[in-house]
């Protein structure tokens, strides 16, 4: 039961982002979220601010761009979409490099692209400056329902178990000659997957009834009793304060 108590996104630091408690930067990107996806996809400027922004948080938390950028990945899908956007959407077109795009579907894009993007960066931002289970108690401190924290700070705790004993399978698989090749293995990968869900099954009756005998009731004990003060507040709502003014002017410009 070790592992799982980490997480490969956090960076250790002492910067002032870092010794922010968890609840506030929780609220304060949310609210930067929500006032990215309120702009106006016109106001281009608008998104080089809030990316100046991210990169004003960035600096003053000490996570390298390499960092960032390498863990922003997770968003390559959506990029794919919105590439395809252009020659999907309908209504006018307009030639560019030889192409017929739709002019709808160059702003579809660029809003998927740019909000998008922004978004997976605080996020990205804020669990390299968090850790998990900082995370999970800020959720409690927020009032999220106290079954969804339960059930999130489980997947976190044991997804490094199953994955670990998804590694021990494949290692036995291969010990014993085995090598997926086509179709023909498909039955004993198969038999794989259904081994691993009796396996994590019966590890989670043993965790349930470990837990009962430790006098779980069905509601974890609060363990985070510490408010933030008014500095701490003020401090994380720089951020979506100076991206509610960028929003405003945005919306003003147009």
């Amino acid at each position: 039961m070790g592992s799982g108590h980490a997480h490969r996104l956090y960076r250790h630091g002492h910067s002032p982002v870092h010794r922010l408690p968890a609840h506030t930067k929780i609220a304060a990107v949310l609210a930067f979220v929500l006032t990215v996806v309120a702009t106006p996809r016109e106001a281009v400027w608008a998104f080089g601010a809030y990316a100046l922004l991210l990169a004003a948080v960035a600096a003053l938390s000490r996570v390298p761009a390499r960092h960032l950028l390498t863990r922003m990945l997770i968003e390559v899908p959506f990029v794919a979409f919105a590439v395809l956007m252009p020659f999907v959407a309908e209504g006018p077109r307009v030639e560019a490099l030889g192409m017929s795009l739709s002019e709808s579907g160059l702003w579809g894009a660029w809003n998927v692209l740019a909000k998008g993007t922004l978004g997976v960066a605080a996020s990205v931002l804020l669990a390299s400056t968090t850790e998990l289970r900082e995370i999970l108690l800020g959720l409690q401190r927020l009032r999220m329902p106290p079954l969804l924290v339960q059930i999130a700070s489980f997947m976190l705790r044991y997804g490094d178990v199953i994955t670990d004993e998804m590694r021990r399978m494949r290692l036995a698989r291969l010990s014993r000659g085995f090598t997926a090749r086509g179709v023909r293995q498909w039955g004993v990968l198969a038999k794989t997957a259904g081994a691993l869900f009796i396996r994590a099954y019966e590890r989670g009756e043993r965790v349930h009834l470990a837990m009962l005998s430790r006098g779980y009731t069905g509601t974890m004990p609060a363990t985070d009793e510490t408010a933030a003060t008014r500095a701490q507040w003020t401090s994380a709502a720089a951020l979506p304060l100076a991206a509610l003014a960028v929003c405003l002017m945005g919306w003003w410009t147009l």
